[in-house]
């Protein structure tokens, strides 16, 4: 992790901290009013059982436990078959995770990122741009407020996309299929794109083969996925469907 005047990045934890206190104040009250009736202490018993999971599943997402981001990061640019010449986009940068790994990894590369920075997560500009700086990057590093459904970008702008958790959570558009599409539109034609997320689930992206040959009808015939879930760094614990079990690289070439 890079340093700078004594200070480390921060990329936060993909799990939001308010998750955590909400289970906690839940469990702490029915707990306390468990003398009135079993109703509560088995109350308490059901919120401390998902308190227990999420905060070993945070504990796995945080660098000084399973650094999960840091591997998720690092599989999905093992997927990114790139000589890292030209600019490249990420989409939901969060606190600028994979902008600044790739910023780190090619060093003649121009890195933007994007992100909403939704009040739900621990993310935000300020903190990327800190990010940037204390690694170093920062001249070769730029962030700004976009929706991933509508980016501020030409056709055929960027020589390499990457993306990290973010298509299912674009809240203003229904059909996910449409947000990869929208962000393959800023894709040159030979360049290269790595994105991870839920694709894997039915309800976001239908049958993983209907998306792989709906984009195969966008022109774009160097596409397949790469299977998160089964990679052995994924603790069994978070293999389930909620968590990472519907997760999966869709990478390849334009």
């Amino acid at each position: 992790m890079s340093e700078n005047t004594g200070n480390k990045v921060d990329y936060g934890n993909w799990l939001p901290k308010r998750l955590i206190y909400f289970l906690a104040v839940l469990s702490i009250v029915f707990l306390g009013l468990s003398y009135l009736s079993l109703f509560f202490l088995i109350g308490a018993a059901l919120f401390m059982i998902p308190l227990a999971y999420f905060l070993y599943a945070y504990f796995q997402f945080s660098p000084s436990g399973g650094n999960l981001l840091g591997k998720f990061r690092d599989f999905v640019f093992a997927r990114l078959v790139w000589n890292g010449d030209g600019k490249l986009l990420d989409i939901g940068c969060g606190n600028g995770l994979l902008a600044i790994e790739a910023a780190e990894k090619y060093p003649r590369a121009q890195v933007v990122g994007i992100d909403y920075w939704g009040t739900q997560w621990d993310y935000s500009q300020k903190a990327c741009e800190k990010n940037a700086e204390i690694a170093g990057v920062s001249e070769r590093t730029s962030f700004r407020k976009a929706s991933a459904s509508k980016l501020p970008f030409e056709d055929e702008h960027f020589d390499a996309l990457v993306s990290n958790l973010c298509f299912h959570e674009v809240a203003d558009t229904k059909d996910k299929r449409e947000v990869v599409k929208e962000a393959l539109r800023t894709l040159k034609k030979g360049g290269v794109f790595a994105f991870q997320d839920l694709f894997l689930s039915k309800q976001y992206y239908g049958e993983p083969e209907s998306l792989l040959a709906l984009i195969r009808s966008w022109g774009i015939q160097d596409v397949a996925f790469a299977n998160t879930r089964d990679q052995e760094f994924v603790p069994r614990a978070l293999r389930l469907s909620f968590m990472m079990g519907q997760a999966a690289v869709l990478h390849g070439t334009k």
